[in-house]
């Protein structure tokens, strides 16, 4: 009776488990009219982040809002709008962190220039760490002789 009473309570805690891991499916296939516009199509999602996934492009993501940003993007391309207009668009409604590349500005300095930074700051505490201990360390005694 125990067994079967485990086994039941395992069940249940695997089961919400399993119902979060079903992948979205595109109910219809992307068609493109040319090959040129199935690249630039790519090219441009690829610079693009799923605004649900933490660090999937939207052209690598399966999750069902990234579906239809890229039926949003096909459109917007349709449309006349080229590829500036189509990232301003998405980043208006969904910010910078839709862009893969952030544009460099005011905002986003510590993003570009803070890895810069912090690798100068850590050397140039190490530069002074080892200054001060060459001047703490006594000399060693001359041990050569003049004959």
């Amino acid at each position: 009776m125990s067994r079967a009473l485990l086994l039941a309570l395992l069940l249940c805690l695997a089961w919400p488990q399993a119902a979060h891991a079903q992948v979205a499916v595109d109910a219809a296939p992307l068609r493109f009219e040319d090959m040129a516009e199935e690249r630039r199509f790519h090219r441009l999602v690829a610079e693009l982040r799923c605004v649900m996934c933490q660090n999937q492009s939207l052209a690598d993501s399966n999750a069902q809002i990234a579906h239809d940003l890229r039926r949003e993007v096909l459109t917007l391309m349709r449309q006349g709008n080229d590829d500036a207009a189509i990232k301003a668009h998405l980043v208006a409604r969904y910010g910078e962190f839709v862009l893969y590349r952030p544009q460099v500005g005011p905002s986003t300095w510590l993003l570009w220039f803070g890895p810069l930074l912090l690798l100068g700051a850590g050397g140039l505490v190490i530069w002074r760490v080892v200054a001060s201990r060459r001047q703490a360390a006594p000399l060693p005694p001359d041990d050569t002789e003049t004959w």
